[in-house]
């Protein structure tokens, strides 16, 4: 029997397993991969990003929590920063998400960022394809939480959620452009705070002053089929039926999380209603072929290139005796001929 068979009949165990081959792209990975591929399209992904410090996994823990309350099966992709320096990776939402411990509807699994930039691993579509084809309803994305450069997850998720909290600097900190524009929903937590209705109306006044449709866009990305198809379906366009809502929560005593719920059903039956489900599928189905195809492209590259053609290349760059992006081209003239 086959991993992917035994995924399909409920093994957590071997659904770790496969995990594990897709992040280290080990033998068998792409086996369990197209197994359930096929599978996959069903489950809600959810998007859950923000500045460190907001109390994004204890949302998130509160998040799962209500969504089995309601008879649904939850997983949990939970990124975490890798050390540019040593390499490793405090893998720690599984201490703040205990409550989730034991139960068989909900699977969790922390991922290092592995160097990858942007609030996800390189590894998060496939894994979150492998949770979506082993059955889950709901797949719940926690990224690292790197600020206002963070939208990889606006090219991943069906509904976005974007965490803020009061005290962390200033509120134009909060609303600056970039974190803002990528929400469905957003949500100030830790809302006992005396200064959180202040965060509201901050938020609330920059999502009136970008008139309907505020925020709620799938971000553009400069993929290498730019010049193809000029802007995909999907991406950069904002939500001309949706306004998207502030929600206040406390994610230590449940304060506000059903209320949050709601609206995340609300978003995805807004989505499934109009033509936006289709718009933003198509878009991260071509921002994950983007993906596969450049690393694909760089690593056959890299195979091709002798060693002492690049050091020799690496010297004249260092002596200012040529550009980098002349460098390139010698390079890429190498490969041709």
């Amino acid at each position: 029997m086959s991993l992917a068979d035994d995924i399909q009949r409920g093994d957590r165990r071997a659904l770790a397993r496969a995990i594990t081959l897709v992040e280290n792209n080990a033998a068998g990975a792409l086996d369990a991969l197209a197994a359930l591929f096929s599978r996959s399209g069903q489950a809600h992904l959810i998007g859950i990003t923000g500045s460190p410090g907001t109390g994004k996994s204890s949302l998130v823990n509160r998040l799962a929590l209500a969504f089995r309350g309601q008879g649904r099966t939850v997983a949990v992709a939970a990124v975490d920063p890798t050390s540019p320096f040593s390499g490793g990776a405090l893998l720690g939402d599984r201490v703040r998400m205990r409550d989730l411990a034991g139960d068989p509807g909900i699977f969790i699994r922390s991922m290092a960022t592995r160097g990858s930039l942007g609030g996800l691993a390189r590894t998060t579509s496939d894994v979150v394809t492998l949770l979506d084809g082993a059955g889950f309803e709901v797949i719940l994305i926690e990224t690292v939480g790197a600020g206002q450069a963070e939208v990889d997850i606006a090219r991943q998720a069906q509904t976005v959620i974007v965490v803020e909290a009061p005290g962390f600097g200033d509120d134009v900190q909060a609303i600056k452009a970039g974190i803002l524009e990528i929400a469905d929903i957003l949500v100030v937590n830790k809302a006992d705070d005396p200064r959180a209705q202040n965060t509201v109306r901050a938020l609330r006044g920059m999502l009136d002053l970008g008139g309907p449709g505020a925020g709620h866009g799938v971000a553009k990305r400069g993929h290498i089929f730019q010049e193809v198809w000029g802007e995909a379906p999907g991406e950069g366009v904002p939500g001309k039926g949706w306004e998207v809502p502030i929600e206040t929560t406390n994610a230590l005593t449940g304060e506000g999380v059903e209320s949050l719920v709601e609206a995340v059903d609300r978003h995805r039956h807004y989505l499934q209603e109009s033509d936006e489900w289709q718009q933003r599928e198509y878009a991260r189905v071509l921002y994950d072929l983007d993906a596969a195809l450049q690393a694909a492209l760089l690593s056959r590259f890299i195979e091709g290139v002798e060693r002492d053609r690049l050091a020799g290349v690496v010297e004249r760059i260092l002596q200012r005796e040529l550009l980098p992006q002349d460098a390139v081209a010698l390079l890429l003239d190498d490969q041709r001929d």
